[in-house]
């Protein structure tokens, strides 16, 4: 297998594995074997180990030298310190995009926006996640900056399993501070929109650490 095949299995075996400890398929504190994984993976050790790495250094997974590696039990003072900055990174992409937004990003919004509200009704943590997620990431592709979008990426998932467990219990009040944002962007104020933006972010912090 020659390195850009094993980059392209660890890139997957990574995606696959980040998206399972997220949605808590893997549960906080449970044991990970690598040679297991790369049984169910059809491949060698070595590029589940390269997504391992990945994993811990983005705090999803933690490894015990000598002994054994695991998933990160939920922290909320780490998901805490994780929100202030997705909330400053998210008012950032807000000033970045609003002045690019078009009709169609609007009523994406607005779509997304009347899912997450089937999503709650329905008792559904995953769904309200990721509708949750399009109508963020709307403004963030339309701020144009990868290095924003790559920062989330990174430190997102930190928050992503505490902010599931809570998320049905108050997220009721994310649909109303959603639709001052999509007003605020019609409006094309930028201020505004960057503080609701952050506004609503920093309200899931709250949530989430109670």
């Amino acid at each position: 297998m020659n390195k850009i095949d094993r980059q392209t299995l660890s890139e997957k075996i990574y995606i696959e594995m980040k998206k399972a400890i997220v949605d808590m398929y893997f549960k906080p504190g449970e044991r990970l074997n690598d040679g297991q994984l790369a049984a169910q993976f059809g491949v060698s050790r070595t590029p589940v180990r390269e997504a391992f790495k990945r994993l811990e250094d983005e705090g999803l997974i933690e490894s015990v030298p000598g002994s054994m590696t695991r998933v990160a039990n939920i922290s909320t003072e780490e998901a805490r310190h994780a929100f202030s900055v997705v909330a400053a990174l998210h008012a950032l992409a807000a000033r970045l995009a609003v002045p690019n937004l078009a009709k169609k990003d609007l009523e994406d919004m607005i779509r997304s926006n009347e899912e997450l509200r089937a999503a709650l009704d329905a008792r559904d943590a995953a769904k309200a996640i990721q509708t949750d997620t399009r109508f963020h990431q709307v403004i963030i592709d339309r701020a144009a900056n990868p290095e924003i979008n790559d920062t989330l990426e990174r430190i997102t998932p930190k928050i992503l399993r505490l902010e599931r467990a809570r998320f049905l219990s108050s997220g009721s009040e994310s649909i109303c501070q959603h639709e001052a944002i999509i007003r605020a962007c019609k409006k094309g104020a930028v201020e505004e929109a960057m503080a609701l933006v952050e506004k609503n972010w920093l309200t899931l912090s709250e949530w989430a650490s109670r």
